[in-house]
């Protein structure tokens, strides 16, 4: 199993990126909580990872903090979910938030998330009830930084949207509820999925 990784972010594109360690590179998938907190490609980066091991493939997810990768686990052992659900589960919706829904018993939160339907929001609820107590403080990501204006970033939005599993004609009308003023992909995809969850 590979705990963590420490190496230069040599490409990001949500929720795909390539960490450079020792001159290997491996392609990690993150959620968009990670992807918030990225540094600028060349810069190093930390992350707590985990190994998904399948005949066809082996996966590597990535995490800014360890609280992230721990809820990543719990929710992979929830009947139904898969690492590529539990992925998009993270990136609807944060570790804290996810505590409360899972405490209020709150389901229609978590189907507002793409591929959650209503039988696996309420097996989520019901299974988790017991195992996330004692989830620690949330940690900071060690090498958070502000990411500086991308061009295309609208475009960049639009195809991490798609691999998160919106629809094409929903994320158009997502990307319209965001502020101009947001230009870089992260802050795009962040209003956008505020605004998902958000809406009823």
């Amino acid at each position: 199993m590979i705990g963590f990784l420490r190496g230069k972010l040599a490409s990001k594109q949500p929720p795909h990126l390539i960490l450079e360690v020792a001159g290997v590179g491996y392609e990690v998938d993150a959620p968009m909580s990670t992807f918030y907190h990225l540094p600028s490609v060349g810069e190093e980066l930390f992350l707590y990872t985990h190994l998904v091991v399948r005949e066809d493939a082996h996966m590597l997810f990535g995490f800014g903090t360890q609280r992230e990768q721990q809820m990543f686990r719990e929710l992979l052992k929830v009947s139904g979910i898969g690492p590529k659900l539990a992925l998009s589960i993270l990136s609807g919706i944060n570790v804290d938030e996810l505590l409360l829904c899972v405490s209020a018993a709150d389901a229609e939160s978590l189907v507002r998330i793409p591929g959650v339907g209503r039988k696996t929001a309420e097996r989520l609820l019901i299974e988790m009830r017991d195992r996330v107590k004692g989830f620690g403080e949330s940690g900071a990501l060690p090498q958070a930084a502000q990411l500086n204006t991308q061009a295309g970033s609208q475009s960049e939005a639009f195809g991490a949207l798609v691999a998160l599993g919106y629809k094409p004609p929903e994320i158009s009308r997502l990307l319209k509820t965001v502020d101009p003023s947001f230009t870089t992909v992260e802050e795009i995809i962040r209003h956008a999925l505020k605004a998902a969850v958000q809406k009823s």
